[in-house]
């Protein structure tokens, strides 16, 4: 990744359908990093499991890549899975019974009147029946119900330990709302050692019937994910309490069963991605990266087949932008290729994924290196992979109809060796263009050249690219935001409005051609980095210049919001917003 600084786990997850309108997320067994397990009717397990080592007779035939990727002995524990059964229910809050139960307020949902009492009528009732206990606290504690707030009780007087408001803000109508809901109700869990909790809604009745859909899916879905905790590398892990979540108020039957399903399709994908990028470069490599490719494809071979093309395979392709990247590393490259092709029926729509696949960036012999360049956290610059091959595995559960899907990574290293590439090397991309190399560090470029070139020449209509591409994206949009560049304006009107459905933050970036200038080569087509001003915008003119003109293509700069510098982990961003944009060209 081209000057970056700034930031971005596998365990199982299973989700089951249960009869009242639940499911339960859990997992177990081991593989080289996942593995799933399918149960009856309403039944669906998947199971993320760390990642583990290859058969004698692999490690023969891949021997040095086995040998760095245990450098240091490094053993991924096996992880205890969380298994939490989600069950959603119509019954009188008072009611309930069990550890925790937390209401979802929204700063208006909070107002009281002239006696300091609350005037929504669920929190009137719930109030009432504990003595004005929730009102005094609330004022007592400055609870105003600002998103990010939150206030936990010990109360007698009902079936329920504990009861807790979780702030929404002025008005939560977002996914991304929802979802850290769930996320806060987790970790609540978490710090009471909780095992059973109930979600409701201060205002449901506001939602119409599809918000209350895709409400109850993202509620899941940030539990879920708030309770998985990546401890694959440490010597000691704490097992999650939390093993049933009843969703109150927002309905009951079969469209919310679907909705659980879906959450947890894309849940564990979104887990699958973060265990991939939080993974360090001695345990993932570009042959264990095309290992998970081929298992996700082999799990779900109904509608997957995957390619792995080799050195030599790719020299016949004419790779050289790509080759020149990898010439480096001792881990030699894995160009992978899945395609989803649907169960039945006609294909009307071709697209394809591709994903930045460096598993560790040293910069090359323009070595990172001071203050602020973050050399250690170059194993996140595969997150455009883990994005890909996450929408792979969500697809691969959710079968879409009437699409026909191609991901694709160049996965290698970029590292520092007599046998490297060089600052002024000239390289070749497949499609015959010629580039000046005046920046090693600028190499995920050179490798999605050739990604593009080949997803071009697969005869689809519409690419979408993503990449930990620039620290100059991360300067101009911060760590949550990602930047859209696209010449397409229904292109863009598309993804935007499914990463909106997903709860993830892009903002579209101009595509200044008059920029073009500063990437111009005396003795090339041109060269791979232009000045500081405005790199992000270059490095996706560069991109442009290996996508043929009557395909719509767009590219995500993913670099800010692969990494929660707070969490110290990766987030599995992408997938949510990729599995929504497929589904949206799906019939």
């Amino acid at each position: 990744m081209a000057a970056i600084r700034a930031s971005a786990s596998l365990a199982s997850c299973s989700l089951t359908l249960v009869a009242s309108t639940s499911y339960t997320s859990a997992s177990s067994g081991s593989s080289v990093f996942t593995r799933f397990r399918s149960k009856p009717l309403w039944g669906f397990s998947v199971s993320v499991a760390p990642l583990c080592y290859y058969s004698s007779r692999r490690a023969k035939r891949m021997a040095h890549s086995i040998a760095h990727a245990t450098l240091g002995l490094t053993q991924p524990n096996q992880i205890v899975p969380p298994k939490i059964s989600f069950a959603a229910k119509e019954i009188d809050l008072v009611e309930w019974k069990g550890d925790i139960l937390a209401i979802g307020v929204t700063e208006k949902d909070i107002a009281k009147d002239e006696s300091s009492k609350f005037q929504n009528p669920i929190l009137q009732k719930l109030d009432s029946k504990l003595g004005g206990l929730l009102s005094e606290a609330s004022s007592e504690e400055d609870f105003t119900g600002k998103a990010g707030q939150s206030t936990i009780l010990r109360v007698p007087g009902l079936g329920t330990k504990r009861v807790g408001l979780v702030g929404l803000g002025q008005a939560a109508s977002t996914t991304a709302a929802y979802r850290s809901l769930g996320e806060t109700i987790a970790a609540a869990a978490k710090s009471a050692q909780a095992s059973n909790v109930a979600i409701a809604l201060a205002s449901s009745e506001t939602l119409s019937a599809d918000s209350r859909l895709t409400t109850v899916s993202a509620i899941a879905s940030g539990t879920v994910l708030g309770t998985y905790e990546d401890s694959r590398f440490k010597s000691e892990s704490k097992k999650p309490t939390l093993t049933s979540v009843d969703i109150l108020g927002l309905g009951t039957g079969p469209e919310i069963e679907k909705k659980l399903k879906f959450a947890e399709s894309v849940s564990s994908a979104v887990i699958f991605g973060i265990n991939l990028v939080n993974a360090p470069a001695n345990v993932l490599t570009p042959a264990v990266l095309a290992e998970e490719a081929k298992r996700i494809a082999s799990l779900y071979s109904d509608v997957l087949t995957t390619t792995i093309l080799n050195v030599e395979q790719c020299k016949e392709l004419k790779m050289g932008s790509y080759l020149g990247v990898a010439a480096a590393s001792a881990n030699p490259p894995h160009f992978i290729h899945i395609v989803y092709k649907p169960l039945g029926g006609s294909v009307k729509t071709k697209l394809a994924l591709v994903g930045k696949g460096l598993t560790f960036d040293s910069g090359g012999y323009n070595i990172k290196t001071g203050p602020g360049c973050s050399i250690e956290l170059m194993k996140f610059d595969m997150g455009g992979s883990a994005a890909v091959l996450g929408a792979a595995k969500a697809l691969g559960q959710i079968k879409p109809a009437g699409v026909e899907v191609h991901f694709i990574v160049a996965a290698c290293e970029n590292m520092i060796s007599g046998t490297g590439m060089r600052p002024g090397d000239i390289v070749t991309a497949s499609n015959g263009k010629t580039i000046e190399v005046n920046n090693t560090d600028a190499e995920g470029r050179l490798t999605l050249a050739d990604a593009l070139v080949y997803a071009c020449n697969q005869g689809v209509e519409k690419i979408v690219d993503l990449a930990t591409l620039t620290g100059a994206c991360i300067i101009a949009l911060g760590s949550s935001i990602a930047g859209v560049y696209t010449p397409s304006d229904d292109l863009a009107k598309e993804v935007l409005e499914a990463s909106e459905v997903a709860g993830e933050k892009l903002w579209r970036m101009p595509l200044e051609e008059s920029y073009w200038e500063s990437m111009k080569s005396g003795v090339a087509d041109m060269v791979n980095t232009g000045g500081r001003p405005g790199g992000s915008i270059t490095a996706a003119l560069f991109l442009k210049q290996f996508v043929d003109e009557k395909v719509q293509w767009m590219h995500i700069d993913m670099a800010g919001p692969v990494w929660n510098e707070k969490k110290k982990g990766a987030t599995g961003f992408g997938i949510s917003t990729l599995v929504e944009w497929v589904l949206k060209n799906s019939s």
